[in-house]
């Protein structure tokens, strides 16, 4: 059992900067560590919020074919798997295999709630928008 929680890394996505919890995250999971991720939903991109939703309104818009168009998730915690799997080469056995290590959750779910957690942000001043509310304003 010991074993299984060295190679479980528990992360609190609160107040973390996406980008950088995300380039953190492929490293571990390119060296095969589990990785959890939790409040996935408060993890924040840096920047003006109006350019950050009108990028997203416009990955959407971009369509194709309505039967093979671009699929564009709107949930936090797929948003943030999406960045990290971006971070891989993920059409090659060693980024997916890493992909499929990786789980994002909302909230923190009861089997986590008692584990360690490694804290990845502190509060943020300056222009930044969290998930949850990106996802509300693209919907």
């Amino acid at each position: 059992m010991e074993q299984e929680e060295s190679k479980m890394i528990i992360i609190d996505g609160k107040n973390a900067i996406m980008g950088r919890l995300a380039s953190y995250v492929a490293k571990k999971a390119l060296i095969g560590k589990e990785i959890i991720i939790l409040n996935s939903d408060e993890v924040i991109i840096m920047g003006n919020k109006k350019n950050i939703i009108e990028r997203y309104k416009q990955k959407i818009k971009m369509g194709g074919h309505s039967l093979k168009g671009p699929k564009i998730i709107k949930s936090p915690e797929r948003i943030l798997k999406r960045t990290i799997r971006g971070m891989l080469e993920h059409k090659k056995g060693r980024g997916s295999d890493a992909i499929d290590r990786i789980k994002c959750y909302n909230k923190t779910p009861k089997e986590y709630e008692n584990l360690s957690k490694i804290t990845a942000g502190k509060e943020k001043h300056g222009n930044s928008i969290t998930l949850k509310k990106l996802t509300e304003m693209i919907k």
